[in-house]
């Protein structure tokens, strides 16, 4: 008997492409680079460490931005940050010492997780403008804090999470809007990883002594704590210096789910983890599944948020991660600055066959079944589905993260909105450091999106 239907079944997302027999559409996404040039902005670089330091090679792409002083802890970075940009760079282990140069204007924070909200609180009363990394604090209490002190002083602050400026995001979200991919329900992001350096565990200097580290200066809590190499330079492996996976890792996935669906956040949150396998003294979990629901509002419908770190992933390497929103009538499934839209809209006809309950009935029943089905939907065709796909890719070469930097400079020169403000900042942030606190206390945080608050 001829099964009508079976086709129409959901397939897995990794049989998209062979369903659609290799015949994926490629479209480039259209890109033009607009500068906006005035007078030269003067650049301070707060933490000069590895996103410190590439931090520092990708905004000076920007016409007009001056890179004129660095602070860190440790010497050895501001020696070699003189060998970068000159020996007329002013250099200091001192925040303080780059807040208090009026000839700032902006100071990029990029210290380890503790110290986000203390330093961009602090240059923003000294009326810098703030490019601060993610996560924008390192606990949920102090974001409301940051944001508050932002609004008095009227200072620019931009959150450093790319995403929200990839061209990509953009051309995706464009899509989402249009109704590509029928009604959102579920998301599944994930960060996996499988090298020592993509677990954290980076290349140390040979001569880490407190001779050459500021340690008690490291320590914004417990100043006790003696001194360990570890917790200074794998600092994201403690929950005292960094926020873990979630923070680290999470926020980044947040943040393009948060741009492209207009979501303020999740309202209910839960994580479980475990330290599988960098058993190297580190305090947070190196595998964490997150589940996050988001409730139906004005901006979108009622979906479900899976987030996924594995640093021990033996099955691929991940650097960029992967993002897929699911549909009524979809998937758009990202890579990094490049997604694929498969279409798979339901059968317009009821599916019989295939696996179904029909050939557990007698013949005679079936026969009759079918000519019914035959009688009712005489234009009925195989395959009962409607499965396509486009892939779309930015320029090569193209980097979000210059464009996150573009962006923020013409915030500080013109004065409008940045892309990634303080509340946009928090709310991507605070769900995921929710994910520790449920992890850690093994229980559902339940969040206010909208007010930012724990309930």
């Amino acid at each position: 008997m001829q099964q009508l239907g079976a086709a129409s079944l959901a397939a897995p997302l990794s049989s998209f492409a062979a369903t659609t027999n290799g015949r994926v559409e490629e479209r480039l996404i259209p890109y033009e680079r607009k500068w906006v040039v005035a007078d030269e902005i003067n650049v301070a670089v707060i933490g000069f460490g590895i996103m410190g330091s590439r931090n520092a090679k990708t905004l000076l792409q920007v016409p007009g931005v001056k890179l004129v002083a660095v602070c860190d802890l440790y010497q050895g970075r501001l020696e070699r940050a003189k060998e970068l940009y000159g020996q007329q760079l002013f250099t200091t282990q001192f925040y303080e010492d780059v807040l208090n140069r009026s000839d700032i204007d902006v100071v990029v924070v990029c210290t380890s997780d503790q110290w986000h909200d203390k330093i961009t609180i602090d240059a923003m009363k000294k009326r810098k403008a703030v490019y601060c990394e993610k996560p924008m604090v390192h606990r949920i209490s102090q974001g409301w804090e940051v944001i508050n002190v932002q609004q008095q002083t009227g200072a620019v602050l931009q959150v450093g999470s790319q995403r929200v400026s990839s061209i990509a995001y953009a051309e995706a979200k464009k899509l989402y809007k249009a109704g590509e991919i029928g009604q959102l329900n579920c998301i599944e992001a994930s960060f996996d990883r499988h090298t020592a350096l993509g677990a954290w565990q980076y290349t140390m200097p040979v001569d880490a002594t407190t001779n050459t580290i500021a340690w008690k200066k490291y320590l914004k809590e417990n100043p006790s704590t003696p001194f360990d190499a570890k917790r200074f330079f794998w600092w994201r492996n403690y929950k005292e210096y960094g926020t873990g996976v979630a923070g680290d890792l999470f926020v980044h996935l947040l943040s393009g789910i948060h741009f492209l669906t207009d979501s303020k956040g999740p309202s209910k949150i839960f994580a479980t983890g475990d330290l599988s396998y960098w058993k190297d003294g580190r305090n947070v979990p190196d595998v964490m599944t997150g589940v996050m629901e988001y409730k139906a509002t004005k901006e979108h419908p009622a979906f479900q948020v899976l987030l996924k770190v594995n640093l021990a992933s033996g099955a691929e390497k991940v650097e960029s991660g992967k993002v897929k929103f699911y549909g009524t009538e979809g998937v758009i499934d990202f890579g990094g600055n490049d997604f694929t839209v498969y279409r798979n809209k339901f059968s317009s006809y009821p599916n019989i066959g295939g696996w179904d309950a029909l050939d557990t009935y007698p013949d005679a029943m079936q026969k009759e079944i079918w000519k019914n089905y035959q009688q009712q939907y005489p234009d009925a065709v195989l395959p009962a589905t409607d499965l396509s796909a486009i892939r779309y890719a930015a320029p090569a070469g193209y980097d979000d993260r210059l464009d996150h930097f573009i962006h923020f400079f013409e915030s500080v020169r013109t004065g409008k909105p940045v892309v990634e403000d303080a509340s946009f900042g928090f709310r991507a942030a605070a769900p995921c450091l929710a994910c520790n606190e449920s992890y850690f206390q093994q229980k559902v945080i339940h969040w206010d999106p909208v007010h930012m608050k724990l309930l």
